[in-house]
């Protein structure tokens, strides 16, 4: 009978094409609008300026905040996948079209290795029918896709897919001889490509500690695990980190501290399951010490990252600019200034929640490592998504698993046996249907507000209409941070500011022009020689009050009351008030 089931290679791309049809044709249109996120417009900076010669290490931005630029802390290896999309499209379209379509197809690539990922987990720990469910919900996971629309070539699907390829290869890992080697490798490349994945790294890392010390058997595992991860960090490292950079430890990216920690811990582990200790009390203590070692080294290396990533910024541009991005409002914020968008965000892993607990009810399921590591891993992925909902995205899809697992548990305590009643409750419980209404209200608003989204893209954010600005004379453009990425994709002017902590000389020049009053902000724009000064949309410097606000010189210009050495600059049917500084 198992002969005649469908091959689940085949149902898993049919599951992607499903979900990437509907991905194409919800969003294929914006592609050609705007590009969607700041993020997505740096990217395409920072690719372009490498396809134009600049060196693989050399991630300088001269038009960022000059004289000074921009040094980027984002991977190369993300550039180097759309330049060889970019290279195939090429011989087939014009450029136009060809930088659209590997805009459209990269994120689709990722969500294949995502949604089977989320199938091996769930299959780890009930069978192959919960990956088939997880299938489902992945096919019917509109909440999961926000990552994954077409314009999204920032990093973020990458993360997320290789976060759950590491879980899944983690809990297989005591069933299939090669999944430790993989999770090593796997953790080692996702710190080569950014730092957001890391709760999920640890938590994987832990975990094969944790089955080595209670399980002599584990030994294998854990040695392949951490050969894999100290070879591949020290690979990452000098695939990434310039020459010039080998001695410095970074908050942000990979460094000197990260491989450090990763080489001691993978070392460590290796050496202590190739003769491990008899007792589970030796081998505990054995892990303590290495522990302690990589964190040791770590911490000497940059004691200031003990205290995060944003640890090396500049702790003034908290309150002017961090504390008020949208990704990093705390879900509980977000729930009093929008509740129908924190609803979205949040009632598909509160279903995962609801699921985790009557499961453990089960004796079996709470003895099954696999089952705990799927766990930790969401509760994770749940509790930075309180912290910041920027983490929601990895917790929709390690939540998609658990519900699969749930989802099959109450087809048996239902007594439910035909197939049909089984789709009729699988899909009732899809990321889709079980927040209708507020997740498409969620996926609209780009976990926001829709008709702020909405008015920035028709407007500030519309590729159309920086075609006017880009016919200006070239120049330092000093306004809102968010639009400096979109200047620096879509025009030859340079910037003062845009929305990246490393950039905080540029940041706070730009808040304090535009909160300070007119004859303030002259003296602010004079010294950094700024060309052109350009306001536009209603968000004006974040954390001014009021009368500090109304004096400031934003709210002159959003006014049209432009000071005499402003000069305005006159756009036909442009969102943008531009004014040059005589």
């Amino acid at each position: 009978m198992a002969d005649r089931q469908p091959n689940f290679a085949l149902l898993l791309v049919l599951a992607w094409v499903v979900a990437m049809l509907q991905l194409v044709t919800q969003h294929w249109g914006e592609t050609a609008q705007t590009l969607l996120d700041t993020d997505d417009a740096m990217r395409l900076v920072q690719m372009r300026d490498w396809l134009a010669g600049q060196g693989w290490y050399d991630l300088h931005q001269a038009r960022l905040e000059p004289p000074i630029g921009y040094d980027s802390h984002w991977s190369r290896l993300i550039d180097a996948g759309l330049a060889a999309l970019l290279w195939f499209f090429g011989r087939f379209f014009d450029p136009a079209m060809a930088e659209r379509l590997m805009r459209t197809v990269w994120p689709m690539l990722w969500l294949l290795p995502a949604i089977g990922g989320a199938a091996a987990i769930a299959w780890r720990i009930a069978g192959r029918d919960a990956a088939l469910i997880a299938l489902l919900f992945a096919a019917l996971g509109f909440q999961a896709f926000f990552q994954f629309r077409p314009g999204r070539i920032d990093h973020h699907n990458v993360q997320i897919a290789l976060s759950m390829l590491l879980v899944a290869a983690t809990v297989w890992a005591d069933r299939v001889q090669w999944a430790a080697a993989a999770a090593g490798g796997i953790t080692a490349l996702a710190l080569a490509v950014g730092l957001e994945c890391l709760p999920y790294l640890a938590i994987c890392g832990i975990a094969f500690a944790l089955r080595f010390v209670f399980d002599a058997g584990a030994a294998h595992a854990a040695r392949d695990y951490g050969l894999a991860l100290a070879g591949g960090s020290v690979l990452a490292f000098f695939a990434i980190v310039g020459p010039s950079h080998w001695t410095q430890g970074y908050c942000d990216a990979i460094g000197l501290n990260w491989a450090a920690l990763t080489v001691v811990a993978g070392l460590g582990l290796a050496l202590a399951s190739h003769k491990p200790a008899e007792s589970w009390s030796g081998r505990l203590i054995s892990m303590v010490v290495v522990g302690a070692a990589a964190v040791a080294l770590f911490a000497v290396i940059e004691p200031r990252c003990l205290r995060g990533p944003y640890a090396q910024m500049d702790g003034a541009l908290h309150a002017i600019w961090l504390d008020h991005v949208r990704e990093m409002q705390p879900l509980f914020r977000e729930m009093v200034k929008s509740p129908l968008t924190a609803i979205g965000i949040a009632t598909f892993p509160a279903v995962a929640i609801v699921g985790i607990v009557l499961l453990l009810r089960d004796a079996s399921v709470r003895r099954d490592p696999a089952f705990i590591v799927a766990v930790a891993a969401f509760a994770a992925a749940a509790l930075t998504t309180i912290a910041a909902i920027k983490g929601y995205s990895y917790a929709t899809w390690l939540a998609i698993p658990l519900v699969a697992v749930f989802a099959l548990r109450l087809f048996a305590w239902w007594r439910i046996e035909n197939l049909l009643p089984r789709v009729a409750v699988g899909v009732l419980l899809t990321p889709a249907l079980v927040s209708i209404g507020a997740v498409t209200i969620a996926d609209a608003a780009s976990v926001g507000h829709a008709e702020q989204i909405a008015s920035e893209r028709e407007g500030c954010h519309a590729t159309a209409n920086y075609a006017a600005l880009a016919k200006l004379p070239s120049g330092l453009v000093a306004g809102n941070i968010d639009l400096g990425p979109y200047l620096l994709a879509l025009t030859s002017h340079s910037v003062l500011a845009a929305p990246y902590h490393r950039s905080h000389g540029g940041i706070a020049a730009a808040h304090a022009a535009l909160s300070s009053p007119p004859e303030a902000a002259r003296g602010i724009l004079s010294e950094r020689k700024v060309t052109y000064v350009i306001v536009c949309g209603e968000r004006g410097p974040f954390g001014v009050k009021d009368p500090q606000l109304s004096a400031s010189l934003w709210t002159k210009l959003r006014a049209g009351q432009a000071p005499d050495w402003l000069e305005p600059v006159a756009l036909a049917g442009s969102p943008f008030a531009v004014y040059r500084v005589r």
